[in-house]
């Protein structure tokens, strides 16, 4: 009963409350138009088989492989940084993108995305909603791995913010993954090709990241020197060293910054297609 007080106050009653002030911003902040969409959208995950495929696929890949491949059972100390966090960016890197390839390839195949914006709906209403849906979903996603909370709690004595801040941190990096397949679904009519092209680029930022991009700008000279502009914007789109500070409990402002403008620039960059294509 214990393991699961620590996991009710320290997991399940913060996505309660992350939840509960959503709802309130959607309620009584944002533009009626933006909340129709989302609850369009939102429907549209649960009517069709995908979401729950997804969230099998997603509980199989973060929780199985962690109690059956990653030795979590078998650890000496109860923390969730080595079986869990750092692998859930290379996760997500699958899964985000599965969610959210159907944000404009759908209305592109189906030919109603003409359709919504002639009808009273700014692209950014559209946008955001869409987004927002598919960013609900992925909550949904993390709240629904609690089990593996409680075990670590019931194993041990885990620090539970570190645990809190994690999830914070994997949610984050879901984002920017987000925000590159909304980008993606907006130039494509095939959720396929929105997948395989997002999936593609989240394992670039994913791995632009590591400190083996670093160590080779710092080994450049020479002709190789050409490279560094390129390589350096490469690592500076990397998502991991920002995701291991936050998974550390290092809640710095730099890193909300980071995760804060990557998400805009793509959901600006989404809005200019749209407009191209509108046009």
């Amino acid at each position: 009963m214990k393991a699961f007080g620590d996991v009710f106050l320290n997991f399940l009653l913060p996505a309660i409350l992350i939840a509960a002030v959503f709802w309130a911003i959607m309620k009584f902040v944002l533009p009626r138009e933006i909340r129709t969409i989302y609850k369009r959208e939102f429907k549209g995950y649960f009517s069709s088989p995908i979401a729950y495929v997804l969230f099998i696929v997603f509980l199989s890949l973060s929780n199985g492989l962690a109690f059956f491949f990653f030795g979590i059972l078998e650890g000496r100390e109860a923390s969730l940084t080595f079986p869990y966090f750092q692998w859930m960016p290379l996760y997500l890197a699958l899964i985000v993108p599965a969610v959210g390839m159907r944000i404009w390839s759908e209305e592109q195949r189906q030919g109603t995305m003409e359709l919504m914006l002639t009808m009273p709906v700014t692209p950014w209403h559209a946008i955001v909603g869409k987004y927002l849906a598919a960013a609900a979903v992925i909550f949904l996603m993390l709240v629904v791995s609690f089990p593996i909370v409680w075990t670590i709690n019931y194993l041990g004595n885990p620090d539970n913010g570190v645990v809190f801040t994690g999830f914070i941190a994997i949610f984050l990096v879901a984002l920017c993954y987000l925000a590159v397949t909304s980008v993606m679904s907006a130039l494509s009519r095939s959720q396929l090709v929105a997948f395989l092209v997002s999936f593609a680029l989240c394992i670039i930022i994913y791995l632009a990241g590591f400190p083996q991009v670093a160590n080779l700008l710092m080994d450049l000279d020479g002709p190789g020197l050409l490279a560094w502009p390129f390589l350096k914007l490469f690592h500076s789109v990397g998502v991991m060293p920002h995701f291991t500070e936050l998974a550390r409990g290092v809640l710095g402002l730099r890193n909300i910054v980071f995760f804060a403008s990557f998400v805009l620039f793509c959901l600006f960059a989404t809005s200019i297609v749209i407009r191209l294509r509108r046009a």
